[in-house]
Order: structure tokens, then sequence, then C-alpha cells
């Protein structure tokens, strides 16, 4: 194959940055108290990923972490999946968190579109995590119970994950711009006890009245015995069940915090991650294994420390909610922001970060070619002096993102984009302070993380696309997925391809000079701007219309391409695919799902691919349409009707010409 051209090389570390780096500092510990010496950070990576005992247990005592009881062993068990990490050890997320309490500094700068700029001390959040705690106690709410929250990204959300994750329950949170069944796919198949609510939410510059959500939601979950209400207005009337609790009251009542020690794997949350077909997969992950990984990637690989105010866009239903939470763990105070990044226009979230004066500013790499085609000019709009790094995730991030990045902020800034996902709630591939930056490539694979890329063999590439493939285990790789008894659907999900090495589902370039770049997903799972979703969740709520008889989408990302994401439908006969109708099924998609995954375009079909088994062609016709010819991606004699690929060949022709 011939060489990729060398990409422009955009920025390059000064001796001061490489000195003050957490990455030099950690080698440079390294050096004094293992009296292991790397000349480079691939030498680093290299010794990470060959001596996972060595690498793992030298972060747990650089970053001092705090237990109860000390571990027996690293990994007792390396199997993949059911790798056994840290046996014996007790701790709490928690305390990871509030170790680092001080006056000195704010622990949550918060704004939204109805609030202006607020800040909670780190003594205030410690108050409202105990007496959230002891309501929680009280209403018998007990280690290993799950909590459940349909709230924004504010302080009280975060409050109340502390507080759950504090008495041992286990925490999973849905976004209130997510649709009713999506939430109820969600939260049924974890059966939880308490919900906290937000009776309202303001999104895009509108009131959004979620009172009548919030009664469907206790009716639908019969096992929640405790309502919680956040702060927030609705004209709708309170579920008369089950017992309700108002916010504002119960962060009046003072109580001592009374942290729970749990195992290394203790269940911390539940996050979901969907598939094509079935219910969204219920990921449980532990909290020794988030603490680690996490811990890793805001100190060493983003470069984050106590001295720094961190801000990462999201909302509440993306991983990175999560990520931006972890900033904590390193004692950074977070700067969080609950509204649109596009109301009222693409400036806001620069706003926030000059008022905020934020040192660390992430987003998603939609976000930022949404400013360069609405012509944002950051340094005009806000006083970023104290801002030095930024970080950009969910989907590829183009050339042309990096030329306007660095062409805008200017070039002492260090760019750092990443990837990983939902599925381990971390990175794969990311930033290193130590090494140049590149357009369009990130720097590196991260510490611990053994990335490879595959063919479709499982032979490994040098600079060539392939599958990426984890080849040994990292500790916060899911438990289990939970109500998976067996352990199947979580072996079919990751482990299916390459059995005992875990496959992602994106495409990716190991590059010579050790950088990533990361292509698109290999899968048919959504990734709109960084949401992901399984396609069956749009197919429930478009096949429910009594005109859809059948329904196929595939979403189109790929490095250097617009996102652009087709549906396509079979009607019944005689009904024909007009204005009125493509208005129907883009409401039932906002409605059920949410208004972030309506279709670029709907078009009439007359059927669906199928496998002789019944099952849609979704990968084979998502690379009919980037390109691939059909006869490499498809095999006529293993589907139900060959005949139907024609017209998607047909249709990327078109498309390829611009007249689809």
């Amino acid at each position: 194959m011939t060489a990729q051209p060398a990409p422009a090389l955009l920025w390059s570390p000064t001796p001061e940055r490489i000195s003050r780096s957490q990455m030099r500092r950690y080698m440079d510990w390294l050096s004094r108290e293992r009296g292991l010496t790397f000349s480079d950070y691939d030498s680093l990576w290299r010794w990470s990923i060959t001596d996972l005992d060595a690498f793992w247990a030298s972060l747990w005592d650089y970053f001092d972490i705090k237990a109860y009881k000390p571990y027996r062993a690293v990994l007792a068990k390396r199997t993949m999946p059911g790798a056994e990490w840290f046996p014996g050890a007790e701790l709490n997320f928690v305390d990871q968190v509030l170790r680092h309490e001080t006056d000195r500094r704010p622990a949550v700068l918060y704004a939204s579109e109805q609030q202006g700029l607020q800040e909670m001390s780190w003594r205030s959040l410690r108050e409202q995590v105990a007496s959230v705690a002891a309501l929680l106690r009280q209403r018998g709410i007990r280690r290993g119970d799950r909590v459940v929250a349909f709230a924004p990204n504010t302080p009280e959300t975060l409050v109340a994950f502390l507080a759950t994750v504090s008495i041992g329950a286990i925490w999973s949170v849905c976004s209130p711009d997510m649709g009713l069944n999506a939430v109820l796919d969600r939260f049924r198949q974890i059966e939880p006890k308490a919900l906290f609510a937000v009776p309202s939410s303001h999104y895009g510059g509108k009131y959004h009245d979620k009172g009548e959500v919030v009664a469907a939601l206790v009716d639908a979950l019969p096992s929640v015995t405790d309502l919680i209400l956040l702060p927030g207005t609705t004209a709708q009337p309170l579920p008369a069940r089950p017992h309700l609790s108002q916010w504002s009251e119960i962060i009046a009542r003072p109580a001592d915090l009374k942290v729970e020690p749990v195992p290394f794997d203790h269940p911390l949350w539940i996050v979901y991650s969907s598939g094509t077909t079935g219910l969204p997969k219920p990921i449980v992950h532990g909290h020794g294994g988030i603490i680690l990984v996490i811990m890793a990637m805001m100190a060493l690989h983003n470069d984050i420390s106590s001295d720094d105010i961190y801000h990462w866009y999201s909302s509440t239903g993306w991983i990175m909610w999560n990520a931006q939470v972890a900033g904590l763990l390193v004692g950074a105070t977070i700067a969080i922001y609950d509204g649109s990044p596009g109301w009222p226009d693409w400036n806001r979230l620069w706003a926030f970060a000059g008022e905020t004066k934020a040192t660390f500013f992430g987003a998603g790499a939609a976000f930022y070619a949404n400013c360069q085609k609405a012509g944002v000019k950051p340094r005009q709009v806000a006083d970023l002096s104290s801002l030095r790094s930024v970080g950009s995730t969910g989907s590829p991030l183009s050339e042309d993102s990096y030329a306007w990045i660095y062409g805008e902020l200017g070039s002492d800034i260090w760019l750092t984009s990443i990837s990983g996902g939902t599925d381990f709630a971390g990175a794969f591939v990311a930033g290193c302070v130590l090494l140049p930056v590149y357009a369009g490539e990130m720097q590196c694979r991260c510490l611990g993380a053994d990335i490879q890329a595959y063919d479709d063999n499982g032979n490994p590439l040098t600079d060539e696309v392939g599958e990426l493939v984890c080849v040994s285990p990292i500790p916060s790789m899911p438990l289990y997925l939970w109500n998976d008894k067996d352990g199947s659907r979580y072996r079919d999900s990751y482990f299916d391809m390459y059995p005992g090495k875990w496959r992602h589902g994106d495409w990716i370039r190991i590059t010579p000079r050790g950088g990533a770049v990361i292509y698109g997903r290999s899968d048919a799972t959504i990734n709109r701007h960084g949401l992901r979703l399984g396609t069956a969740e749009i197919y429930r709520a478009v096949e429910e219309l009594p005109e859809v008889l059948d329904s196929l989408v595939v979403d189109l990302e790929y490095l250097g391409r617009e996102s652009y994401m087709p549906l396509f439908v079979v009607l019944r006969p005689g009904v024909t695919l007009d204005g009125a109708l493509k208005d129907r099924i883009n409401q039932a998609i906002r409605k059920a799902v949410s208004a972030r995954f309506v279709p670029n375009d709907i078009f009439q079909i007359a059927e669906v691919p199928r496998t002789l088994s019944g099952k849609k062609l979704e990968v084979p016709i998502k690379k009919i349409l980037l390109g691939q010819p059909a006869e490499k991606v498809a095999n006529p004699g293993t589907m139900a009707n060959p005949g139907s690929l024609a017209w998607f060949v047909d249709f990327a022709q078109q498309q390829k010409a611009g007249v689809a």
C-alpha cells in the first residue's frame, strides 16, 4: 500500500510546557520511585501495555488512591471478558473527589440559558451531597439499589450522582431531551428504586414542560418508591405515587457525610450503548476501574491538575458528562453549561469559557465545524487569555477543523483530539503534551491501551485502515451488562469478531509517528455528533406508524465527509411519501427518541435488503453508500432479496454525482 503523505505540523510543545506537564511529572516519579526511565512517550506506552501489573499499580501509588482495604493483586485474572482487577481493595469514587476540598477555589462553575455564572464551593458540594445521601438512606435506598435521574447538566445532577454512589447505590441518568420511550427503554431494564427528575428544562431558547413525562415515567416504573423533584416548574399535576421529596427541602437539612466503602469492582453507574437490535445495552462500570482510568485520562492525557478550570460541553446523555464530572477526581474546578451550544449563536460557549477563565475547553468535533461555518471569532467575543488546551471528541475531527482551531485560537494552544467510548468510559487514543500535533491526527495510543488496527482476518495493519481492536484488558471495561446472566450479550457485542480481543466498532489507522486517525464507525451504530444510538430505537419509532411497513437507516459519517443520515422506508401499497408523511415520521423520531436523531433525508424504497435469516443488511448498505463495490460487501447467496441491492447501488452513484 502507498504510504500516506505526512500531515502538516501544527504545534510543538515548548520545553517549559513539557517540564510542567503531568505526563513529565509521572515519568519523573517512575524514575525516582520505581527506577524506570523512559526516553520518550512511545517507550513509556510500550512498557504500559507489556507489564500491565506494574503499570496499573504505579498509577494506584502515583495518584495515592484512598482505600479502606488494600488490594491482594493487581490483575488476578487476565481474560477478556472477565478480567479481575485489584481484588480485596475497598474504596469509593466520592472519597477521591472530596479529598480535594479546599476554600482556595470553587468546585463547580455553572451557567445555563436562563442563569448567569454561579459557583459552588467544595464545602457546599460536600454538604449538599451529605444531605441528599442522608435522604436516600432514610428512604431505604441501600447498596446495590439503582437510582436514576431524568435531569440536565446542572450542579443538582452532579450532587445527586455523588450522593447516590456515596452510599453504594448505582447511578444512571438520561437527558431531558430524550423521548419518553427512549428513557423507558433504558430505565425499565434496571428497575430503579428512586428517581431524580426535573419538571422542566430550557434548550435552544425554549421552555419545555416535562411534568407529563415525569408522570409517565413514574407510572411506567413500578419499582420506583421515591421521586425527588429537582428545581423547575410545571403546569402538570404531580403524580400521587410514589413518595415525593423536594430538592430545596432536602439540601436545607444538614447531615454528616458517611461514605460507604465498596469493593474495587462494585457497580458505580450504568450507561447505555445501543446495538442494531433489541434494547440499549445497560453497561455496568465499577468504582475502582473508573477512578484509575479516568484519573489517568484527566491528569496524564488531558494534562489537567487542581490548578485548572476544566470545561467539556456535554449533555447528561453523553459519556462526556461523566468525563466532565471526573475532572473533580484530580481536584480541578469543573465549568458546566446547560443549554444549546448554538443558542443564541455559536459564540455562547466561547463566551462561557471567557467568563469562567477556563484553561481547558472541550467539545464535540461537530461544534468546531459549526463554529467554522458560522464564521465565529472566539477571541473577539471572549477573553481567552487563560486558555491553554482545547479538546475534541465524539466524531472524527477534520483537518479543516484543526486548521480553524489553530487559526482562530493561536499557535500556543495545545489541541488534543480523543476517541474512546461509552462502552468503557475512557479513551483508546488521545493526546500527549510531550508530542507534536499533526493536522487530522490524534497524538498517541493511551497508556495501558494496547490498540491495533486489524484486517478482517485478525492481522495487524500498519498505516492502513482497519478495525480498532484492544488486545489487552483495561480496568474500566464493563463488569457486565445488566440482566445478561450468561454474559452472551457482552461477548457478542465486543468479542464476536476477534475472540478474546475487544473490537470497538471504529475504523482506525495507526500512523508511522505512533498517532492515530479515526475514520468513523465500522458497524451500524448511529453517531450523531458524538451521541450514539442503536438503529433499533429508530426502527421502533418509525415502524409504529401505520403507513410504514419497513425501514432502514444508515449513518454515513466518515472522516472528510459531511455527517449524513438518510432514512429509507417501505410504505403500504398505495401510500406515497409526501411532505406530510415525512413530517409525521420526523415527529415520531423526535417524540420517541430525540430531535438529534431526525434524519437528513427520507427516501421511499421497494424493500429493505435482508439476509436469509431476516436481518437488515445495515453495514453492507452503509459500505455501498460510502463508495465500496456491492460485490465486495454483500453476498447475494446469503440474501433473501438480492435484487434489492440495485436500488442502493444506483442511489450511491447518484449521490456521488450530486443528484440524489
